[in-house]
């Protein structure tokens, strides 16, 4: 498995659950926050302009035709940059059901801008080791954009089907996000800079050998020794660098990648729970249960009860 290959695993795409979506209808002054949560958020210039601001960064200017993307729902504010008052989206958008739709409007008067924003639901069970290494948000514009003709045609596409209301589109409208998402995170994954936590990990030769072994080898009995022989690395200098450029320790990224497939059998499969330990990599039910409620904090049988082929836990950002 050579470097990309891991890049691509690790950062594999999450399959979406479900996805509230909203057409935005604003005239300045307008700023709005919203918080943090565990929701992949999209917003979609349809029109005019505006700025997406992060704590303690500068604005980020999105043009018509430009598609900003935050990976894991950090807290920002959409707005059109005026020094104005910030309102609070959940009070503009008090409900948000799974599933369903809403039109933002702000103003009567000045430059009319027009978005498409949607909050896309996943299980934060399955969220991939090292996920949250991709940056807070990306922003693809419409010259990258036009170089992408699927992912700009699934967008373009995305406008009208989600007015919409025939039977069955609320699942087409979720798979058009999720290709959407998929793409999106492709087009990341091409264009990460060398400052990326997760290039700086596969950059070092010896972090990269483990983190291959991780991801491509999960179901091997590795310790600590022997992922640091794998790497070429002393036992205390290989868990210290690991610690350093992944964030946590070699053990637990391990864990967080085998319940990472443990959750894909339980939720899209039809696995027997007593078959699942060893395919992931235990040897007993017993280490494999505490290793599920240490990550997942529930049992194997509840989650798949819970999650299990539909459903998922509610998303609560507000977009």
């Amino acid at each position: 498995m050579n470097d990309l290959d891991v890049l691509a695993e690790l950062l594999k795409p999450i399959r979406l659950i479900s996805v509230f979506h909203s057409r935005w209808v604003v005239r300045g002054p307008w700023n709005v926050q919203g918080d943090d949560d565990h929701c992949a958020v999209l917003h979609y210039v349809l029109r005019n302009s505006c700025y997406v601001k992060l704590r303690d960064r500068p604005p980020i200017l999105l043009r018509r035709g430009d598609l900003a993307i935050f990976p894991y729902g950090t807290a920002h504010t959409l707005g059109d940059g005026s020094p104005g008052p910030t309102h609070p989206l959940r009070h503009l958008l008090p409900e948000r059901r799974l599933g369903e739709s809403a039109i933002v409007r702000i103003g009567e008067e000045g430059a009319l801008t027009e978005l498409m924003c949607a909050s896309l639901n996943y299980d934060p069970g399955g969220e991939p080791p090292l996920y949250r290494s991709l940056p807070p948000v990306f922003v693809l514009g419409k010259p990258e954009l036009d170089e992408e003709p699927l992912l700009l045609r699934t967008l373009e596409s995305l406008v009208p089907e989600t007015e919409r209301r025939e039977p069955g589109s609320p699942l087409v409208t979720l798979r058009a996000f999720e290709m959407v998402f998929v793409l999106a995170l492709r087009v990341a994954l091409q264009n990460l800079t060398v400052d990326s936590p997760a290039l700086r990990a596969l950059a070092h030769s010896g972090v990269s050998r483990a983190l291959s072994a991780i991801y491509g080898e999960f179901r091997q009995p590795w310790t600590l020794d022997l992922l640091a022989q794998r790497a070429g690395m002393s036992r205390s200098s290989f868990a210290k660098t690991f610690r350093d450029l992944v964030g946590e320790g070699p053990a637990l990224h391990l864990t967080r990648r085998r319940m990472q497939e443990a959750v894909q059998l339980l939720t899209y499969t039809k696995t027997p729970l007593s078959s699942i330990p060893e395919m992931v990599g235990y040897r007993s039910s017993v280490g494999f249960h505490l290793a599920f409620r240490k990550i997942l904090n529930d049992t194997p049988g509840r989650y798949r009860a819970h999650h299990g082929l539909a459903g998922g836990p509610p998303c609560n950002h507000d977009s």
